[in-house]
């Protein structure tokens, strides 16, 4: 669980076992923690880093895709654009189909503007 979660609770995944959803759940709550009341950039860096590890250890390259574009916006918006471009541009090259899915038009653009 991460830090400041609610300690009380677990993760429903966690206590069903099931983890096929877990990458994309720590990303959520990284946006989330971007996007409350008190924007938590740190705790959304530290969702993303989990979303990226548990995407990884799956081998979810679509998973990881989402968590990467979360993580290049964030490091964008902080004027981190090379490390952002360098996480992102890898991972969108492994792909050889499907460019005209969602997410893999939105790391495009993404792209376009980290190489501008």
């Amino acid at each position: 669980m991460m830090p400041g979660a609610a300690s009380a609770k677990r993760w429903p995944m966690e206590t069903a076992k099931e983890r096929w959803c877990e990458a994309e759940v720590n990303r959520i709550a990284g946006k989330i923690a971007l996007l409350s009341l008190d924007p938590d950039a740190a705790r959304a860096e530290e969702y993303f880093e989990r979303a990226l590890a548990v995407a990884r250890e799956q081998q979810a390259k679509s998973w990881e895709l989402r968590a990467a574009m979360s993580m290049a916006r964030l490091w964008r918006d902080q004027g981190r654009w090379d490390e952002a471009r360098d996480l992102l541009a890898p991972l969108y090259g492994w792909f050889t189909e499907g460019f005209e899915t969602r997410d893999l038009k939105e790391a495009k653009v993404l792209l376009d503007e980290l190489h501008a």
